[in-house]
């Protein structure tokens, strides 16, 4: 069963939610490690001072604040801890919104709460309150030395809790760029975008979709350590499409979907190393 990752209080109003955070993603990603191309030999990173130029041992590294070119403030784990003030384990509620006002690109990582000792029935009195209502509680809570925004919400039979960025942290579409189209679409153009999109329509289905780079990257580990040769594939660029009216009439008129672009080269799995169901990648 997974550990509690932190223990803390929801509070709003003046009812108090014991609650456990637990995290609810896996990262699958392929790690590698560095090696030394002549021998294979793991490299290693070591911790060296600039000034006295010998390795030091880690419990001589503190961290400190570059003020100025080469002046650092250095703060201990007790300093730094004491900017959390009272948010160390406290998620204090500060609103309740619609869950569909909150735009995606704010959302961060997403964990579980579970209830506290004590604390089933605040829980799940929030919970059937927030699935009622269609809301999500926002509050502010210290983590990993850093303050956080969060939005509570109902996900199936337990409450979520996504950390979010705060407004400063978005880059404004504004600031990117780029030169806007002169002409917008034509309204026929636009007519059969919007037949394309309906013909592509369908519910979200997300076991449908899986990382396939993933899986061509570890089937060609398996390739290299059989003793195959990897030979890259050519890419091939898409094909420029002049006539934007012509394309999605094609579209429309060709168009059976083929369940998702297949990918080429080293996405497809080689008829030689198969991958054996109990290997699983280091994450």
């Amino acid at each position: 069963m997974a550990r509690s990752l932190w223990n803390g209080t929801v509070t709003f109003g003046l009812v108090n939610v014991p609650v456990k955070l637990y995290s609810a993603t896996e990262s699958k990603t392929v790690h590698f490690h560095e090696v030394h191309a002549e021998d294979g030999a793991r490299i290693e990173h070591r911790r060296f001072c600039a000034k006295e130029d010998r390795e030091v041992p880690y419990e001589e590294v503190v961290k400190g604040y570059e003020v100025s070119d080469g002046e650092y403030v250095v703060l201990d784990k007790d300093e730094i801890a004491a900017a959390s003030g009272e948010r160390t384990h406290v998620i204090a509620v500060e609103a309740f919104v619609e869950i569909g006002e909150i735009d995606p690109v704010f959302y961060d990582k997403a964990y579980f709460l579970g209830a506290g000792d004590k604390g089933e029935d605040g829980y799940r009195l929030l919970h059937d309150a927030l699935e009622r209502t269609g809301r999500a509680a926002l509050g502010r809570f210290t983590f990993h030395n850093r303050e956080y925004l969060a939005a509570i919400r109902p996900l199936d039979d337990v409450l979520a809790l996504h950390t979010m960025r705060f407004a400063d942290e978005l880059v404004p579409g504004d600031d990117v760029e780029f030169e806007p189209p002169e002409q917008g679409p034509s309204g026929r153009e636009v007519e059969m975008a919007d037949k394309l999109l309906e013909s592509l329509h369908e519910d979200f289905r997300p076991k449908r979709y899986h990382d396939e780079y993933r899986e061509a990257v570890l089937d060609l580990i398996e390739s290299k350590a059989a003793g195959k040769e990897i030979v890259a594939p050519k890419e091939e660029e898409p094909e420029s499409a002049p006539d934007l009216l012509a394309s999605l009439e094609a579209s429309l008129g060709g168009g059976k979907r083929s369940g998702g672009a297949k990918r080429s080269g080293g996405g497809k799995r080689s008829g030689g190393a198969k991958r054996s169901g109990g290997r699983k990648a280091k994450s």
